[in-house]
């Protein structure tokens, strides 16, 4: 299969997970999704990041996001990974870890890189939109643990730019100023964006972020 890009429909498929059998699509209903691989169980840098994800639960939940990790270990490696991830971490896995033994899923979603292994999968996340559009994708190497705070912040963008005629600045975060769209012209600005805005130049107008 071709390299998934931004735009393209996530591919579903049927699954064996810590939460049991799962059909993706069926899963994931009308909520988001963080669809985000692993190189292998019982790994020091996942072990952190599987805690970090679990700590988030409530904070992926307010966002009507679903998460789910994968790997090319078996259901029974996850299961006996799983005491250790909440020991260590503190925590208490609470998302579906998906079993991918037979490679099928991660070569579906381009997971596996052969410049860095040929048989484990890098450290790649989706973030995937209800429609089952793919919005967002990052790779990162094995020896680099993710960043979870920043895939919340760029939620946050996703769902706030699918609503308004803006777009995030550099560094942006939840309550910060957004900038209004090119697209917008202005005599439409007060109508759309009551709180007023900032004329910066032609091209470089912000308001207060609207859906606050």
């Amino acid at each position: 299969m071709a390299t998934l890009r931004l735009g393209d429909t996530a591919p579903n498929f049927t699954a064996e997970t810590t939460f049991g059998t799962i059909d993706f699509y069926e899963y994931l209903g009308n909520s988001w999704a963080v669809l985000f691989s692993h190189p292998a169980d019982f790994t020091p840098v996942c072990t952190t990041e599987l805690g970090a994800t679990a700590k988030l639960h409530d904070e992926f939940q307010k966002r009507n996001v679903k998460v789910l990790a994968l790997s090319v270990d078996t259901l029974e490696h996850h299961h006996q990974w799983i005491p250790d991830i909440n020991e260590t971490q503190n925590t208490t896995v609470n998302f579906p870890i998906i079993a991918d033994p037979d490679r099928g899923i991660s070569t579906l979603y381009d997971f596996i890189h052969p410049n860095a292994s040929t048989t484990a999968t890098v450290r790649s996340v989706l973030i995937i939109a209800p429609d089952k559009t793919i919005k967002l994708i990052i790779t990162y190497p094995a020896s680099t643990g993710r960043n979870f705070n920043e895939i919340i912040r760029v939620i946050d963008s996703l769902q706030l730019t699918a609503k308004y005629q803006v777009a995030t600045p550099v560094n942006w975060s939840h309550g910060e100023d957004v900038i209004i769209t090119p697209q917008v012209n202005d005599d439409e600005i007060p109508e759309k964006f009551p709180k007023g805005h900032k004329r910066i130049k032609s091209y470089l107008r912000t308001t207060p972020q609207p859906n606050i």
